[in-house]
């Protein structure tokens, strides 16, 4: 007995399961043959686990049919062949490939019509039916920007005109009162520099309500070093008012800067270290403000110290300022001191211009003028120079995706009693290519050019090292004009920790010299992520063109970025 009913219930819950996992098919047909081929085109889902999904997929194809210009077909009731088959016949009739919608010309701008239709006139606009929709929700995203987050949309008194063409009436329903900012709260970072609410974000009080647009617009909040967006913006709608939060948070923005390199001096081959301080100070007063502080003394007895300030939105304008004051000495032959001040306008959060006057000083050290190339003298510039930066917030140790630097300087460089016109240029362009999430190709292109009819050693742009062309020892190449690619394949470990190649070339000229060099450095390093910032390590090699291999060329290059 027993056994008896084991097997009587293995038999049944087989067949059971059998039923419950029963495949269902689905058939549909036209009232002839045109009609079927078109309901087949529409590729509907034929195959079934349950009736319900059967219905919802004849509704799906029947709306699919309205969309298309069948606006009066008609389904039959779905019948059941057998246990696994159902069929039903859609009627299509009329096929509507156009309508024409009436419209009142005081409520809708005939130039938002004129993008969705190239047939607009005085009371109508014609559009093919498969457009309507998106006509329509184009046109309402037009009316949300103007100010009315609550308008809607709908065709009504829909009739034939002809045989193939219909015509409606467009109603517009935005009774209330055109929406404005009234006020602007932030929650979060208070102290927020309002500033760049009204000149970095365009966002202020009394504009015109566009939700979209506003998202859209503190996206760019992450692109600030010193503030980032918590949350996507809020807004609470009141009867006569229209209240905006955003929810920021401040971020550490300071920065510390150093590094370490060494090598073997080809004279005396003993080992010589050269090194570097930079102290970058952001937003600590909450005006948006920087301070930049460089130290640098390298194996060639050069040593150099640089401020940068830059102070934005001047009075709330859209008008910042930069100071800059640069003083140079190598050894004991000559001194150099830079002093610029350069007004700027931000264009938006990645474009920036810049126009100023900046003045050179140099003195010769020297107490024997055995260097007849380096003497006193001071030039005067009129500085124009504009700024492309493009972050990518989401990469740590990558922050900058792109970036262009391009300056123009010209005026009249003066010694003694005589005055030399001047032209100089100078360019400094990075991108990253992203291949995937791991592996990425940097590339960086930098130059400077002066030009004069003649030339003093002391006013020669410099260039080499960790920051220019690796491998080579810090500033110890002169130059009227220069060149260099910095290239390196970059492979991320994981989240903090990436190893890349070294692969540099570059070209200069003297004119002093009347010399022509082509340079190559070559190399690798890696970098992490540590709680005290990122460290990176550089191994590179540097020679010249037609220069054999040294290992006592290379050059170690060691630094530690740390924010605070």
């Amino acid at each position: 007995m027993q056994k008896t009913f084991i097997s009587f219930l293995i038999i049944f819950l087989f067949f059971s399961t059998e039923v419950l996992c029963q495949t269902l098919y689905l058939n549909i047909d036209g009232e002839n043959k045109n009609e079927t081929q078109v309901i087949d085109s529409l590729n509907y889902i034929k195959t079934h686990k349950d009736f319900f999904s059967i219905k919802s997929e004849v509704e799906f194809i029947q709306n699919t049919l309205f969309k298309k210009g069948y606006i009066e077909n008609e389904v039959s009731e779905i019948s059941k062949i057998n246990d696994s088959v159902f069929a039903t016949s859609i009627n299509l009739k009329t096929k509507f490939n156009s309508i024409n919608i009436y419209y009142d010309n005081g409520l809708i701008e005939t130039s938002i019509l004129n993008q969705i239709s190239n047939k607009v006139f005085d009371d109508y606009f014609e559009l093919p039916f498969q457009q309507v929709e998106n006509a329509l929700n184009f046109i309402n995203s037009k009316i949300t920007k103007d100010g009315f987050p609550f308008s809607k949309l709908n065709l009504s008194n829909i009739s034939t005109k002809s045989k193939t063409i219909l015509k409606a009436d467009l109603v517009i329903n935005s009774s209330e009162e055109k929406r404005t900012i009234s006020n602007i709260i932030i929650k979060g970072y208070k102290k927020f520099p309002r500033s760049y609410l009204k000149h970095y974000l365009k966002i202020k009080k009394n504009q015109v309500f566009d939700l979209n647009s506003i998202k859209n617009k503190t996206k760019q909040l992450n692109d600030l070093r010193f503030a980032n967006q918590i949350k996507s913006p809020e807004v609470l709608f009141s009867k006569d008012s229209t209240s905006l939060y955003l929810y920021l948070k401040k971020s550490q923005s300071n920065n510390f800067d150093g590094f370490l390199g060494f090598g073997t001096n080809e004279d005396t081959n003993n080992i010589e270290f050269d090194g570097y301080l930079n102290l970058s100070l952001t937003n600590n007063l909450n005006f948006g403000e920087s301070f930049q502080l460089l130290y640098k003394s390298d194996e060639n007895d050069q040593k150099t110290f640089d401020i940068n300030a830059s102070l934005p939105y001047l009075f709330k304008t859209p008008i910042g300022v930069d100071f800059q004051l640069r003083i140079f000495k190598r050894d004991s032959s000559f001194t150099t001191v830079n002093q610029s001040v350069k007004l700027h306008y931000q264009i938006n959060s990645k474009h920036k211009i810049y126009v100023g006057l900046t003045n050179l000083e140099s003195n010769n050290l020297l107490s024997l003028n055995t260097t007849p190339n380096i003497v006193d003298y001071n030039t005067s510039y009129y500085t124009l120079a504009y700024e492309y930066i493009k972050p990518q917030s989401d990469n740590l140790l990558f922050p900058v995706n792109s970036k262009l630097y391009f300056e123009t300087d010209f005026g009249t460089r003066k010694q003694s009693s005589l005055s030399q016109k001047q032209t100089q240029f100078f360019i400094d362009a990075s991108k990253i290519f992203n291949l995937n999430h791991k592996n990425s190709f940097y590339t960086r292109i930098n130059g400077s050019l002066l030009s004069s009819d003649d030339y003093l050693e002391n006013e020669l742009s410099r260039f080499g090292g960790i920051n220019s062309i690796r491998g080579f020892e810090e500033n110890s190449l002169y130059a009227s004009l220069y060149g260099l690619l910095n290239t390196e394949y970059r492979y991320q470990v994981s989240n903090s920790i990436y190893i890349h190649s070294i692969t540099d070339a570059a070209y200069f000229e003297n004119k002093i010299l009347k010399t022509k060099e082509k340079l190559f450095g070559y190399g690798f390093g890696f970098g992490i992520l540590t709680k005290a910032g990122i460290f990176k390590f550089n191994y590179a090699n540097g020679k010249l063109q037609n220069q054999k291999f040294k290992l006592s060329n290379s050059k170690i290059h060691i630094s530690l970025t740390t924010v605070f």
